[in-house]
């Protein structure tokens, strides 16, 4: 049995949702954008009912996501935990995501392209912990190693990270130095292979003069 749209009005706390009124009673609020065809006097089966509040889930679980990738660059894994956490079914987040990714919203590739850019510039860290964090916001392996095989070497990145960090360490010891830059260096993931050569480096570059004493001691 069909039933007849009496009143379409405006909720007053969201100007984006419209209350749709069936035979003179409130039936369900909607979306604007999924109202937008609706008008009174027209004539609604249950079958279409169904059909536009399964619309406005999809609705709904779209702005969300969206609100979500609005304050960052986010992987499919991420946004997938986000609407799931708030309750909703996987059929509504397979359609989202997919509208997500055709309207180019969404994209695994450029944001592990990112993310590592990101990383090299102000937090650079191993190849073997940028694997690590992006294994955890699900992207696939061959994706991060394509990435990865067009990025700075371990060698580069642990001296960048190196030349920041030592700035904090300019007045210790040689000893002090290296055991707290060492450290540091490893908790970012490089290898001590990496590390010794770098820090030895570093704390030439920064004070010379311990190149010359050292070549001085040498028999």
């Amino acid at each position: 049995m069909e039933k007849q749209i009496t009143a379409l009005k405006a909720q007053k706390r969201n100007s984006q949702r419209v209350n749709v009124y069936l035979d003179g009673e409130f039936a369900f609020g909607l979306s604007r954008i999924v109202a937008a065809w609706l008008h009174v006097g027209q004539e609604l089966s249950a079958e279409k009912i169904a059909e536009l509040k399964v619309e406005d889930d999809l609705e709904l679980a779209y702005q969300r996501a969206i609100r979500y990738l609005s304050y960052r660059m986010r992987s499919v894994f991420e946004v997938q935990q986000h609407l799931t956490q708030h309750g909703i079914n996987n059929f509504v987040i397979e359609d989202v995501i997919e509208r997500l990714q055709t309207n180019g919203l969404l994209d695994d590739l450029s944001f592990a392209q990112m993310w590592i850019e990101n990383r090299n510039v102000f937090r650079p860290r191993s190849h073997r912990m940028m694997t690590i964090e992006l294994n955890q916001k699900g992207i696939h392996s061959d994706t991060i190693s394509q990435i990865l095989e067009e990025t700075l070497s371990d060698d580069v990145l642990a001296y960048r990270a190196a030349k920041k960090q030592a700035r904090k360490y300019k007045h210790l010891e040689k000893q002090e130095f290296r055991r707290k830059l060492g450290s540091f260096l490893a908790r970012r993931g490089f290898s001590y292979s990496i590390i010794n050569p770098v820090v030895d480096q570093v704390w030439t570059e920064q004070d010379p003069e311990s190149l010359r004493v050292d070549r001085d001691l040498v028999p």
